[in-house]
């Protein structure tokens, strides 16, 4: 077991473990009485912008946290960033790793930031214009994202562009896609399920937002021959 661990590149290791840790952190906080929310969300999960909770560190902070009521939460998001993250690390070294996943995550949030004010559109304007931020500000607390997921689509993004033919295993195909076509699907699923507005309560569009975040800066490295370009 500890040579299994140590197998694991330390930047990657050290992302398992925190979240994983605060994970059990916001269970172990629990739940403010008088709102009913978990403390750690209302803490470090991005509100909206205009929200009584709402500060800019939540744009960092909201992507070490998951669903306290669900394990697979961050199992799944942390399994990804095992399969893929170590590869990239491996590739791009932990430096540039760690700042591709962080500004995949914090682009995601502000793309989600954007989604939010579209889906809200006339309706905000209307509220403020009549009631003022005073009235509105404390309604909009309940718009929070968290998760490390639109880090984690910025990781599936750059293992398909890297390495766009390795065959990906999946457990509900019989068959091998090639990353660079599951990744494509990936991303169109997300685009659709975002647009239809599902109400799943899951922030398609911040997924997309770490995918896209992530193609820019894996394009502007590519063009600049940093960060061992040869695997484009």
């Amino acid at each position: 077991m500890r040579s299994f661990f140590n197998s694991i590149p330390p930047v990657t290791k050290n992302l398992l473990i925190i979240n994983v840790l605060m994970w059990f952190a916001t269970l172990a906080i629990g739940i403010n009485p008088e709102t009913g929310s978990y403390r750690l969300v209302e803490w470090m999960g991005l509100h909206i912008i205009g929200a009584e909770q709402f500060n800019v560190l939540q744009l960092v902070t909201y992507m070490f946290l998951h669903d306290p009521t669900s394990f697979a939460h961050v199992f799944f998001n942390m399994f990804s960033v095992f399969m893929f993250g170590r590869t990239l690390e491996e590739v791009w070294g932990g430096k540039r790793f760690l700042f591709y996943y962080i500004t995949t995550g914090i682009g995601a949030g502000l793309i989600q930031e954007v989604a939010w004010y579209i889906e809200l559109g006339n309706a905000i304007s209307h509220d403020v214009a009549h009631l003022g931020w005073d009235v509105v500000a404390p309604y909009l607390n309940g718009w929070v994202t968290i998760g490390a997921s639109g880090a984690v689509f910025g990781i599936l993004l750059a293992f398909g562009m890297l390495f766009p033919n390795v065959p990906l295993y999946l457990m509900f195909i019989p068959v091998p896609i090639k990353a660079k076509w599951f990744v494509l699907g990936y991303g169109l699923i997300e685009l659709f399920l975002g647009v239809s507005s599902t109400g799943d309560g899951i922030a398609h569009f911040a997924h997309l937002g770490g995918m896209l975040v992530g193609i820019l800066l894996i394009l502007y490295w590519r063009k600049k021959g940093v960060g061992n370009g040869r695997y484009y």
